[in-house]
């Protein structure tokens, strides 16, 4: 039924979790993993006492982000392997990950987007968001939900 899951992650825990799932549901179902992080867009930060902060060029940040990318889809490889599961990864920059995330299943041709949430509620949620809930109503592919 599902033969490619995407399995976005940040490296939490919860994540990790969310990756054992997608893994083991891939597994039984005969599919594929594609596993995905999304980086903070580059940004110039200024501010009045430029001192406090260290300038980083586009490039500086881009190589930063591959390397946080890179060790945290490693969770997806490993898990992926031991399991006998075929595995890609990919990794992107965006101010908006939900949206990276909908372009991400999209373009790797998934029919199954399974993501961990934290499970904010009240005054949390509504001052942080959810990226999750951001996935639930802008995907047009089912989204799997693990806490």
């Amino acid at each position: 039924m599902f033969r490619n899951i995407l399995v976005p992650t940040d490296g939490s825990a919860l994540s990790r979790k969310a990756i054992r799932r997608a893994v083991q549901l891939a597994k039984e179902q005969k599919g594929r993993v594609t596993g995905f992080y999304v980086g903070p867009a580059w940004n110039p930060r200024a501010s009045e006492d430029v001192s406090l902060y260290r300038i980083v060029s586009p490039q500086q940040h881009a190589e930063a982000v591959k390397k946080t990318a890179s060790r945290v889809l490693d969770a997806v490889r490993r898990e992926a392997a031991k399991a006998g599961v075929p595995c890609t990864c990919a990794w992107g920059t965006g101010d908006f990950p939900y949206i990276k995330i909908v372009e991400a299943a999209t373009r790797n041709r998934c029919d199954l987007i399974l993501m961990a949430t934290h499970g904010r509620r009240g005054i949390s949620r509504l001052l942080l968001g959810s990226e999750t809930s951001k996935v639930l109503a802008h995907s047009t592919l089912p989204v799997l939900v693990c806490r």
